[in-house]
């Protein structure tokens, strides 16, 4: 396959969600609301992930395995890979997510790169939250956030998800 982009269009309970994919391998998945431009292309790793998707959205899944490949700095997807350690059910702060990648001090381009992670859900950026305990920042809004993380908590053994 060449390095062209394909696009497609993913259905999950949560909202509609464009994939994109380069080189067999997930580049980007956002939320979005208008879907009208996307050509919608056709290709078996896109059906793996809407299968991989609907199996976590059923509480089936708590790991993923299609392969990613997001785009961004050296130090974004060391982040980003961090990112990925975190369990399904968990919720750990921006300073533990520094602690993870190996530097306190880091605390503020961590958080940073956590804010750009382009692959929502399967680079779990939503189970990052804020040091006192509280839901802070999520690129496709707070209540999204919030929506995932108790998704998740009903098939955790997990109690009392916001502090």
């Amino acid at each position: 396959m060449s390095d062209q982009t394909l696009k497609h269009i993913i259905s999950t309970p949560f909202g509609t969600m464009i994939a994109e994919m380069t080189k067999n391998e997930i580049s980007a998945l956002k939320f979005v609301k208008d879907t009208s431009t996307v050509s919608n292309d056709d290709h078996p790793l896109f059906g793996i992930l809407q299968f991989e998707l609907d199996e976590y959205f059923l509480g089936n899944l708590k790991k993923f395995t299609i392969p990613l490949n997001p785009e961004g700095t050296s130090f974004q997807r060391k982040v980003w890979a961090k990112l990925r350690s975190v369990p399904f059910g968990a919720k750990i702060s921006y300073m533990e997510l520094a602690e993870i990648y190996g530097d306190k001090k880091a605390i503020r381009a961590v958080a940073a790169a956590n804010g750009a992670n382009p692959i929502a859900i399967l680079i779990p950026c939503h189970r990052i939250i804020g040091g006192n305990g509280k839901l802070t920042g999520y690129a496709w809004g707070l209540e999204r956030k919030k929506a995932l993380l108790q998704h998740e908590m009903k098939f955790t053994p997990q109690h009392n998800l916001f502090s």
